[in-house]
């Protein structure tokens, strides 16, 4: 292969792990070419947008905060459930970014997240046994063979779900609902249902008088109040997708994936050499690379300098999910082993991958205890090695589920079989991500100034 993006007949040479076994090629030839023609879900500029924000969070000038379902439906492309996500990640964004006093960068799991690696490809039920579910973009939750059939034609419904999605997330951001000046007003339901409503309310006043102080001397914050930037992103783990919104970019001649600002890799699919490595390596966008408690620091070395072999500031996340009770241990060597290369990768935390388990009952859950122990690792390992824990990955809803045991709401296992409406991993419900949320700014509040931006700290927006 040269340095141009590799086709699909070359990529799919690789034997690709994690793709679906469709049982109808010209199918799936005819869907491919159908997306090639689509128009581009986001835009190469705003890809550069963002790698410019991911390299002030590589520099210690900012923090990201990363959130959304852990698989999107097509059921779930409505209006009350995009504000739902949205609602809940602004306002752990302005959580973060008064109280902690850093800028966050905001990228959602979202208008695009629907394909997911499984660990088996195939589930047993009663006695029959059906091709695992994958995710919308691949086969239906419900377990039958209609359902559970690959069907290429998922993969336009993907596109237009996530084209529908980006629509509306477009309009609330830049139409009002994200005003800074109205959050007491937008979020009213949302923190009177929450536990951590006082604290919340408290932060909600204080930026009312600070809003106020600013124009009674005179000073319009204009544009910057009204609207926030708002990043996309999904795991690159479909090839047949990823590849037809992958294209050349006019102004600079570079290909870019314009279906999502940033991609990511996840652990199956992270092998040099691989084809997802293959394809993603050669894209201009801003990339993530997950890694879990197998990966040496030799193997993450080596993925980092085949994803990034420029050094190039903002290129590369890399998000880190050991689990609560390793990640002490893990993640010192590999921090020190990818910063001993001479990059300034972006440090991110998923707590919730490592920290998985069956409840007695037969639901998969996640303990909000666990959770904030890997949290709490990830920001000391940082601290002891001088280094800027730059973000936070989680899997979250706007709604109130019933899905992770814990929080101030007190979720038991018993629980759980109230609202578990998860169609693959257990999610944080709204209470609980603003309550994670104040946890990381009282950690990045204990930051000094200097350590966390420099001394050409200068804050930026929301």
């Amino acid at each position: 292969m040269t340095d141009s993006v590799p086709s699909l007949d070359q990529l799919r040479a690789l034997r690709p792990p994690q793709q679906p076994a469709y049982d109808d090629p010209a199918g799936l030839a005819k869907a491919v070419d159908e997306l090639r023609r689509l128009p581009p879900l986001v835009f190469a500029g705003e890809c550069d947008g963002l790698r410019s924000r991911l390299a002030q969070a590589a520099a210690g000038r900012a923090f990201v905060l990363q959130g959304g379902d852990c698989a999107e439906t097509f059921d779930a492309v409505t209006a009350a459930s995009i504000r739902g996500r949205l609602r809940v990640l602004l306002s752990m964004a302005v959580v973060l970014t008064y109280a902690a006093e850093v800028p966050v960068v905001k990228i959602g799991r979202i208008a695009g997240q629907y394909a997911k690696p499984r660990s088996e490809d195939m589930e047993t039920r009663g006695g029959v046994t059906l091709p695992a579910y994958r995710g919308d973009a691949v086969n239906g939750f419900p377990f039958t063979a209609a359902d559970r059939r690959p069907d290429p034609r998922r993969l336009l419904r993907a596109y237009n779900a996530s084209a529908a999605t980006f629509n509306l997330v477009r309009a609330f951001v830049t139409g009002g609902f994200a005003d800074l000046r109205a959050m007491h007003l937008w979020n009213a339901d949302f923190v009177r249902e929450a536990n951590v409503s006082a604290r919340y309310e408290q932060l909600t006043a204080e930026i009312d008088r600070a809003v106020a102080f600013m124009a009674a001397c005179g000073v319009d914050a204009g544009q910057a109040f009204r609207t926030v930037d708002f990043y996309a992103s999904h795991e690159a783990l479909l090839l047949d997708y990823e590849h037809a919104l992958t294209r050349i970019d006019s102004r600079t001649g570079q290909p870019y994936n314009v279906g999502g600002h940033l991609l990511w890799i996840g652990e199956r699919t992270r092998t040099v050499g691989g084809a997802h490595v293959e394809l993603m390596r050669r894209l201009r966008n801003p990339l993530g690379l997950k890694i879990g408690p197998a990966a040496s620091p030799a193997d993450v070395v080596a993925t980092v300098e085949a994803l990034d072999p420029g050094r190039e500031p903002g290129r590369l996340m890399v998000i880190t999910r050991l689990g609560a009770a390793r990640v002490r241990d893990l993640l010192p060597p590999i921090v020190a082993a990818v910063e001993a290369t001479g990059r300034k990768v972006v440090w991110v935390c998923d707590p919730m991958h490592g920290n998985t388990f069956t409840a007695a009952n037969g639901y998969k859950t996640r303990s909000f205890d666990d959770v904030t122990a890997e949290l709490n690792g990830f920001f000391d390992v940082h601290a002891a090695l001088g280094t800027w824990p730059g973000g936070v990955h989680f899997e979250l809803t706007g709604d109130d589920v019933t899905e992770c045991v814990g929080g101030l709401g007190d979720i038991s296992e018993a629980d759980l079989a109230n609202r578990y409406e998860t169609v693959c991993d257990p999610r944080l419900n709204r209470q609980q991500s603003l309550e994670l949320a104040f946890m990381v700014a009282d950690r990045l509040s204990g930051l000094d100034h200097s350590q966390r931006a420099g001394s050409d700290y200068v804050p930026l927006d929301f």
